[in-house]
């Protein structure tokens, strides 16, 4: 298990933008380095969802409705993960949750809160 520290969410206007920060700071680099990072996301009444994730070698993937919005990056000497949110939606306000996965296991955030709205 890996511990996870998120950072960065909070407050903000649709079209504006937000970055979100993922430490690991008990996890030695080598150990973070083998994880598969992501961030998930969960909306009140809905289910969680992933919303990007990235390999150690910096394989990305993103859920369609982030596409070209969102921006996931890592760096891995500082063992951490970003999520920077442009042109952010009132369909975005969710609790963002870090993840951390290596041969099938997980290891969770305890969740940063973004609204959009006016």
């Amino acid at each position: 298990q890996v511990l996870l520290v998120e950072s960065g969410g909070g407050l903000v206007q649709p079209g504006g933008s937000l970055r979100l920060t993922c430490r690991a700071p008990r996890t030695i680099t080598s150990v973070f380095n083998g994880h598969t990072m992501g961030w998930y996301r969960q909306a009140a009444g809905k289910q969680r969802e992933l919303v990007a994730s990235i390999t150690g070698g910096r394989i990305t993937k993103y859920a369609d409705s982030v596409n070209g919005r969102f921006t996931i990056s890592r760096d891995n000497s500082q063992k951490k993960v970003y999520l920077q949110m442009n042109s952010l939606r009132p369909e975005d306000t969710a609790i963002y949750y870090c993840n951390a996965n290596q041969n099938g296991v997980d290891s969770w955030g305890q969740g940063t809160q973004v609204t959009v709205s006016q």
